[in-house]
């Protein structure tokens, strides 16, 4: 983790602390198809909690610890968890944070809850008083129930196995429900084939418990290869820190994501140089699109000979669309090729499938990874609503896209964030691809604001360097280089200088949020946020 602790656990030490707990839950009556919830920091009690609650047929939801009390309602309050895995607390950026105030709270909010099993992450004897049901995580694992043989519920295929939600900034979260089957097939063969993964390799990815590249990160031990926790500000102490983590646990595939790299990139790291990586193989990069310059820096500053595969997919379908392929080459700004076994088609206006186009990401006949339903939605009216309306019969993802000649595809960002000026559409990553390039942007967010004819402005706000101001000089430099980058229509109307980008706590921009604050509307579940302070300013910016 970030304050330079490691732990290392085998095969078969994991295999028996989830025996033992999954001992201790079935003793205590949890069972096949009673919810568990974990409010939780990336540990390994994390992936124990998951896979003793799954053997037992129950169903897992986990949620990231830098939530909210509502934040969390808002998400457990809904599927009602009989028991509760939480931490003391977490470190971030050198902050302690505290979480048994919190859990208190969600205890209180939910009746349901039965049991609170608290881990000791930051002290080794935490203070539980006021919590009810409370219980430490080693008297769990070493009091009454506790036993060494690990046995397995017998589902059906499609029997729930994890709960995700969808980032709730537009309502409350959508409690997407996965089958264990499905899940797996899927995982196993983007894993095994796409990543070409084996059991010699050491895989990590840079997430939380709350975001479904963890679950995907975790079906690695499927593959019986290492799995690399990581728990903690990716920059803390030192920007190099995830590289050097690299090179001493020899990591061949490494997952990240545009955000990072960018941000490696603007610091002045050289990965190469800090760090020995010949043990890695393959760079793994999703949560937006990764830009020319993205895919240039990796491969002039981190390593010539790897395979960069920028990825594409989503906590609806816990997996991917499109994603990488160790046999056919990399092209900068595409990623590799649609999913095995996917049906995914780039759809126009018309409901017809293009090829060197733009058009709406769609998925025309079923696949293993589909969600069986959503939580609480006995006639599947959500659900039909979510994915089935806008083209009818066929899944439409809400990603802007085009699939190019090769098979590649090139990702525009989502379709709901998606610009009309002139009544022309336009991708806000091809705006991002741009700006994002600049020495001195840090970051931007790219939204549309309406106007009393029906027409779109193009806003543009942006984070500046310290000590930089966004000036005349330097507004007409950013124009420059989006016009001749990109075309004429993609130069932002408004241009405005921030102090920061709100977004989700999985890291990805909230573009509909800002969009209500420059209108004048409301924005729900707040919580859902990692920074919401950053909304504000932006409110009668334009």
């Amino acid at each position: 983790d970030e304050l330079g602790r490691t732990r290392r656990l085998t095969h078969r030490e994991l295999r028996s602390q989830v025996a033992r707990l999954a001992s201790a839950m079935r003793e205590a009556g949890v069972q096949r198809g009673d919810r568990v919830g974990g409010f939780l920091p990336n540990i390994p009690e994390a992936v124990i909690a998951m896979l003793a609650t799954t053997s037992l047929g129950a169903i897992w939801s986990s949620c990231s610890p830098d939530f909210g009390i509502q934040g969390v309602f808002d998400r457990f309050g809904q599927i009602e968890p009989k028991w509760l895995f939480a931490a003391d607390g977490y470190s971030y950026n050198g902050k302690r944070l505290d979480c048994l105030e919190r859990v208190r709270g969600i205890v209180e909010k939910i009746p349901a809850i039965e049991q609170v099993v608290i881990v000791p992450f930051m002290d080794d004897s935490p203070d539980l008083s006021g919590l009810a049901n409370a219980t430490l995580w080693s008297d769990r694992l070493e009091g009454e129930g506790a036993g060494e043989d690990l046995s397995f519920e017998s589902v059906p295929f499609d029997h729930p196995v994890y709960i995700l939600y969808s980032s709730g900034t537009t309502g409350v979260p959508k409690c997407i429900v996965h089958g264990g089957g499905g899940t797996l097939v899927q995982h196993m063969k983007e894993l095994m084939l796409h990543c070409d993964l084996r059991e010699e390799d050491v895989l990590f990815y840079f997430t939380t418990c709350g975001w479904m590249m963890w679950n995907w990160l975790v079906s690695g031990l499927g593959v019986g290869a290492t799995v690399v926790l990581y728990e903690g500000s990716p920059f803390h102490p030192r920007p190099r820190r995830l590289w050097e983590m690299a090179e001493r646990l020899g990591i061949t595939v490494f997952g990240t994501s545009p955000k990072y790299l960018s941000a490696c990139e603007k610091t002045g790291l050289v990965p190469k140089d800090v760090a020995d990586l010949s043990r890695l193989r393959a760079v793994l990069s999703t949560g937006s699109p990764l830009t020319v310059e993205n895919f240039r820096w990796v491969y002039a500053n981190v390593k010539e000979d790897l395979q960069l595969s920028s990825i594409s997919g989503g906590t609806d379908i816990i997996s991917c669309f499109m994603l990488g392929n160790p046999m056919l080459p990399v092209y900068a700004g595409e990623i590799q090729c649609l999913g095995l076994g996917m049906d995914v088609k780039s759809y126009n206006d018309r409901g017809e499938p293009v090829i060197g186009e733009k058009g709406e990401l769609v998925c025309c006949s079923p696949f293993p990874s589909q969600p069986v339903g959503f939580w609480n939605d006995p006639d599947g009216e959500k659900y039909r609503k979510a994915y089935f309306d806008y083209f009818p019969g066929v899944w439409r993802h809400g990603d802007y896209l085009e699939i190019t000649e090769r098979g590649g595809v090139i990702m525009y960002g989502r379709s709901d964030a998606t610009l009309n000026p002139g009544g022309v559409r336009i991708g806000t990553a091809e705006i991002y691809r741009q700006v994002e390039a600049m020495d001195e942007i840090v970051d931007s967010v790219v939204v549309g604001k309406r106007t009393p004819d029906a027409d779109v402005e193009v806003c543009l706000f942006v984070v500046l360097r310290e000590g930089l101001t966004l000036d005349q000089a330097l507004i007409d430099k950013i124009k420059k280089r989006i016009a001749e980058g990109a075309t004429k229509r993609h130069v932002p109307k408004h241009i405005k200088q921030v102090t920061a980008v709100p977004y989700t706590i999985s890291g990805k921009k909230v573009e509909l949020a800002v969009t209500r604050m420059i209108h004048g509307e409301p924005v729900p579940n707040r919580d859902a946020l990692a920074n919401p302070e950053a909304l504000d300013q932006y409110a009668g910016l334009v």
